[in-house]
C-alpha cells in the first residue's frame, strides 16, 4: 500500500515516534520515559491530582494511565489514595523518591529538549510547541 505524501496523521505520528525517542534516550540514564516524565512533572504542578484530571491533562485513556501510572507507584515515585470529594476517584502526589526523581530528570529533558531544537531549530521549536498545543487545546 502507497502511503500518501500529504497523509497529515502519518507525518505527525511519525515525527512523535522520532522525538519519543530522542527523548527516551537522554530520560533512560535515570531509569524514566518521557510518558513518566511528563505524568510526574504534572502532578508535581498540580498536586494532588486525579487520574481524571491526569487524563484529561495528558489527553489519554484512563486505561492507558493506568498502566503508565503502574511502574511509578511501583518504583515509590508516586503515591495514590482516595480523593477528598469523591470516595472512589484516587488522588495521585508525588512522594519524596519521586521528587528527587524528578530533578534528576529535568537535567536529561533539558539535554534532550537542547538536542531537539538544535537539530530542528529553537524558533521552528517555539512555533512548533505553539501549533501543536493549539490543537490539543481546541
Amino acid at each position: 500500500m502507497e502511503t500518501l505524501p500529504d497523509d497529515d496523521c502519518f507525518a505527525i505520528r511519525q515525527a512523535a515516534r522520532y522525538v519519543s525517542q530522542l527523548y527516551d534516550r537522554h530520560l533512560a540514564q535515570v531509569g524514566l520515559t518521557i510518558t513518566q516524565f511528563s505524568i510526574l512533572t504534572r502532578i508535581k504542578r498540580a498536586a494532588p491530582m486525579t487520574m481524571k484530571q491526569l487524563a484529561e491533562e495528558m489527553v489519554m485513556e484512563r486505561t492507558t494511565l493506568v498502566r503508565a501510572l503502574q511502574p511509578l507507584q511501583r518504583d515509590g515515585l508516586l503515591s495514590s489514595r482516595s480523593a477528598e470529594t469523591k470516595g472512589r476517584e484516587l488522588s495521585l502526589s508525588l512522594t519524596e523518591t519521586g521528587a528527587v526523581k524528578l530533578v534528576a530528570a529535568r537535567l536529561q529533558w533539558r539535554a534532550a529538549q537542547e538536542e531537539f531544537e538544535q537539530r530542528f531549530g529553537a524558533e521552528r521549536a517555539a512555533e512548533l510547541r505553539r501549533e501543536l498545543f493549539a490543537m490539543t487545546k481546541a
